[in-house]
């Protein structure tokens, strides 16, 4: 380390002994300054190198998945920021350790040696740390859930904003934040994971046509499939799929539809907005 901050700071010392500079800067200001740009000529390349790695790691497997473009830009999100906030880490590790020996002449060596001893000591402290860092680097590698997906976590449900080294951070559709660390991650629900479900239920009253009913609903589903707007979104229309319960007063239909993932919402609510309209119009009754 020492001699690579040597090799830089030299002729950085010429030019300014060229220039009749050597005055306003010191050796303590020259290695300062030798440490803290090879930390950012480091930091820049790493970014640029982890970045490619990523890229390439990435659309070389999609070429064997059926993964959409939007799972790989999420999966790309999610593996660059984790892997940027690992290299943050060694950069400023780099850096804390030459100004320490370089600028306050701190002998690292027996720090090294004495490392067993010290990680023992602090290994009861960090247990719960390295267990989110791996617990993190798990749920990356398993893909199990990705920045952009909407999970149910821990009786929390909304829109993963980060994962990093030691917690996932979602915001609900309250717009609160959620903290978890990775290591709490015990059963977690991705629901825009490969593809959703449009599903919602209507009551109809008992005396309405239930034959019709399910007749203008198929053919609302096919209609909104076939729309430049949605056909992206559908995978199979909406339709009319089971009775889910009769009373005396009503009987309860259940309408599905498979989607693209996190369309579902959308589709569904559409759908229940033009079966609507279209009971209005043929005199079909909703159960009050």
């Amino acid at each position: 380390m020492a001699q690579q901050i040597k090799d830089f700071t030299g002729p950085l010392q010429s030019f300014l002994e060229h220039y009749h500079l050597q005055h306003i800067f010191n050796d303590t200001v020259l290695t300062v300054l030798g440490i803290s740009i090879t930390a950012v000529i480091l930091y820049i390349l790493g970014r640029w190198l982890l970045r490619q790695l990523v890229n390439h790691a990435i659309y070389s497997t999609a070429k064997y998945h059926d993964w959409r473009k939007s799972d790989i830009k999420k999966r790309e999100t999610t593996l660059k920021a984790l892997f940027m906030n690992i290299w943050r880490i060694c950069v400023l590790a780099y850096f804390i350790g030459a100004m320490l020996s370089q600028v306050f002449h701190i002998d690292l060596a027996p720090l090294f040696a004495s490392a067993s001893v010290l990680g023992v000591a602090i290994g009861f402290g960090t247990q719960s740390l390295i267990k989110d860092f791996l617990s993190g680097v798990f749920i990356v590698a398993e893909n199990q859930y990705r920045v952009g997906d909407i999970i149910e976590l821990n009786n929390a449900t909304g829109t993963v904003e980060r994962i990093g080294i030691r917690s996932t951070i979602i915001r609900d559709n309250t717009g609160a934040v959620h903290y978890f660390p990775n290591g709490t991650v015990a059963h977690v629900v991705n629901k825009t994971m490969g593809y959703g479900m449009a599903r919602f239920s209507l009551k109809l009253a008992a005396e309405s046509d239930m034959n019709a009913a399910i007749a203008i609903i198929k053919q609302l589903g096919e209609a909104l499939a076939k729309e430049p707007e949605w056909h992206n979104k559908i995978i199979t229309p909406p339709a009319f799929a089971y009775i889910d319960n009769i009373d005396s007063d009503s009987v309860e239909i259940v309408i599905t539809g498979k989607t693209q993932a996190a369309d579902q919402w959308a589709v569904a609510a559409e759908m229940r907005r033009r079966i609507l309209k279209a009971f209005q119009e043929e005199k079909i009754t909703l159960a009050s």
